[in-house]
């Protein structure tokens, strides 16, 4: 039976399918091997768009609902709660996650003329840092909509150790290496030793020293760019008549993709309206309440990630707000990035000498920090995870589709050949 193997992102998805005797990449939407990971549900003709296509339906300004990283759900409360389609009727999160998953699987049956019924998925080393109970749940959660979705089997592969298994396709020596998977929505790490002689072993246990990973990746990186640069224009951290900083959690949920859609509802719109008083600038709350009844939450959030891609090449970046004013814009720059996101950067960092510590090997033992994921783009985040191997020889892999190629490794390892 026809296997494939998912790497199902916080930002972006891929799947690796069999392709005579190697795996391959499947087109998930037209050319591309990735996809984007979000939904829309198109209110005007009831329809569901997937990726690139969900992403320009809610920049057209289609009426509907916008989902994105729906993968930082999984293992929560509100994993299992509901959410509005954006015509008033509801949907469960996970059956929105199977929706996605099932997409997936029809764009790799679409290619292979065949259909799929065993899956290998990737999973972060923790969906719920420090807490093994949700992170049980997420595993569950994430199996059950694979499930839903129409597959008969499905196993798991850490991501990271995904990652190794493409980076030592391509290998002659052997080498202790130090993976760095940075997404958008985990910073997952593993030391492994990987070669030539080794990959050729399906049963890899002795050669994973140790894993460990945080919560933490772009989709905080995002967060910070749009607290520190764009929500100051409408009103987050300035005072109110009396002196005081302003109530800041609309200006958290607004910055978080899973919240944004909780900004909109009948309750917390009058709750704004009524807040007009405490503002000392009218015109931070006239925008505030813009991006309120427009629905420009996820708008704003895109602009974060933009300015954040654009400042990983350029030292500035101009940031266009004028969908909630005519001739609003910030400048922002590459070192303000870097000062807003110390925290999130030592956390990071910190987490790969963990590793490292976890396994009882010296960091100057390491022989290579192999780079994947698409916060990799981010030269001063790998560079502090670099800082502390510094015999290590940095290694950058494909951002965008390292993770899925290992794990199609992995599937063929694993399923080739095999019958239920």
């Amino acid at each position: 039976m026809t296997y494939c193997a998912i790497d199902f992102g916080t930002s972006n998805s891929a799947v690796a399918v069999p392709n005579s005797d190697e795996l391959t990449l499947a087109p998930v939407e037209g050319a591309f091997q990735t996809l984007p990971t979000a939904v829309f549900f198109n209110v005007d003709d009831h329809s569901c768009a997937f990726g690139r296509a969900a992403l320009a339906a809610y920049t057209e300004g289609f009426d509907g609902r916008l989902m994105r990283s729906i993968k930082s759900i999984l293992g929560s409360s509100l994993a299992e709660g509901t959410t509005d389609r954006g015509d008033g009727s509801a949907i469960r999160y996970l059956d929105v996650v199977t929706t996605f998953i099932r997409h997936l699987k029809r764009r790799a049956e679409h290619f292979t003329h065949a259909p799929i019924e065993r899956a290998v998925m990737g999973r972060p080393v923790f969906f719920v840092d420090d807490d093994p109970v949700a992170d049980a749940r997420a595993e569950h959660q994430l199996a059950h909509a694979a499930r839903a979705a129409g597959f008969d089997e499905v196993l798991f592969q850490y991501e990271p150790i995904a990652a190794a298994l493409d980076y030592e396709s391509r290998l002659d020596t052997e080498q202790l290496v130090m993976v760095a998977d940075l997404g958008g929505g985990t910073s997952d790490f593993s030391l492994v030793r990987v070669g030539p002689q080794r990959r050729t072993h399906v049963d890899r246990k002795t050669d994973v020293l140790a894993h460990h990973g945080v919560h933490v990746a772009g989709t905080d990186f995002d967060r910070r760019v749009e607290l520190s640069a764009i929500l100051p224009e409408f009103g987050y951290r300035t005072l109110d008549m009396e002196g005081r900083e302003l109530p800041n959690r609309i200006y958290f949920d607004l910055a978080t993709w899973h919240l944004i859609n909780t900004v909109y509802t009948p309750k917390r719109t009058k709750e704004l309206h009524l807040m007009r008083h405490l503002f000392r600038d009218t015109a931070h709350h006239q925008r505030l309440m813009r991006v309120v009844h427009r629905r420009l939450g996820h708008a704003l959030a895109a602009r974060a990630e933009q300015t954040k891609i654009a400042l990983a090449a350029s030292a500035t970046a101009s940031i266009d707000l004028e969908s909630a004013e005519k001739g609003l814009r910030v400048e922002w720059t590459a070192a303000a990035l870097i000062d807003a996101a110390r925290d999130e950067t030592n956390r990071i960092a910190h987490a790969a000498r963990e590793t490292a510590r976890l396994a009882g090997v010296a960091p100057g033992d390491v022989d290579a920090v192999y780079f994947t994921g698409g916060s990799s783009g981010l030269n001063f985040l790998t560079a502090a995870i670099k800082s502390g191997f510094e015999k290590a020889q940095p290694v950058y892999g494909d951002r965008m589709s390292s993770v899925a190629a290992g794990l199609g490794i992995y599937a063929k390892r694993m399923l080739d050949g095999v019958t239920s």
